[in-house]
């Protein structure tokens, strides 16, 4: 009958775990999810005119602000009858609004006066919402901009 020896590891050769393909693989995990993520587009810059302390001397412009309506569902609404425009609160487009932007600040370009709106978001409105529509606005060229109240909203 053989004996089996034991085989007893010296004290220096403890067993080693080689990691470097470990290290290649979070590499090429790393790449993968910087490849396929998807960015999202800048926001456009904003050159808003924020209003100044009210002076006597400048008449009251003779074409009357654009009213933008922000509901807490993302539904936009324009005007003082609040005119629905762009209702799907999931989508960043707002091709209606952007329309009717259009359509107002051609008006207003032809009688040579400067375009003015005024925006009235609702406490439950989504911050991004609000920006969608400035972004809007900025891609217009429309940068004389007021938040208002629902006081002088209605």
């Amino acid at each position: 009958m053989a004996r089996h020896k034991r085989q007893q590891l010296d004290p220096d050769e403890e067993p080693a775990l080689d990691i470097s393909s470990l290290i290649d693989v979070c590499f090429l995990l790393l790449i993968y999810f910087l490849v396929t993520s998807t960015i999202k587009p800048r926001e456009s810059d904003l050159g808003l005119k924020l209003p100044g302390p009210a002076s006597e001397t400048t008449d009251p412009p003779e074409i009357e602000p654009m009213l933008i309506h922000i509901e807490g569902s993302g539904a936009i609404y324009t005007g003082q009858e609040k005119t629905p425009m762009d209702m799907d609160g999931s989508s960043r487009e707002v091709p209606l609004l952007d329309a009717a932007l259009r359509l107002y600040k051609d008006g207003v370009d032809a009688a040579g006066e400067t375009p003015l709106v005024q925006i009235y978001a609702t406490d439950e409105s989504m911050h991004q919402r609000v920006i969608d529509v400035l972004n809007a606005l900025a891609g217009l060229g429309i940068n004389s901009v007021t938040f208002t109240d629902l006081t002088s909203a209605d």
